[in-house]
């Protein structure tokens, strides 16, 4: 069963958008916020002022910030394959070393 979507009408820098999803409010509220407070950074950094400066230097900056997650996320997964399969070895060499023993 899906989600009922909702409309939302929010302002990103100043400009009005509305978006339908089936997020929460407070999960739309944070998404906007997080957009508004990078908008708003790279409005500060943007030399001519630029609403589509500032929106492209945005979007790269939060995928930036995407893709570094998402590596991370996956040397942890590697990390915690790495440690189940050196448990794993260890468990069947051990099942191995009881069956010798008896």
């Amino acid at each position: 069963m899906t989600a009922e979507k909702k409309n939302f009408n929010f302002l990103i820098a100043g400009v009005p958008y509305k978006l339908k999803t089936s997020h929460d409010d407070a999960t739309v509220q944070e998404l906007v916020d997080f957009v508004n407070n990078k908008m708003n950074q790279a409005m500060a950094v943007t030399k001519n002022g630029s609403f589509q400066n500032a929106a492209v230097l945005t979007a790269m900056n939060i995928a930036e910030e995407l893709i570094l997650l998402k590596r991370k996320a996956q040397r942890e997964l590697d990390k915690i394959e790495e440690k189940a399969m050196q448990l794993s070895n260890e468990l069947e060499n051990s099942k191995g070393n009881k069956v010798l023993n008896n």
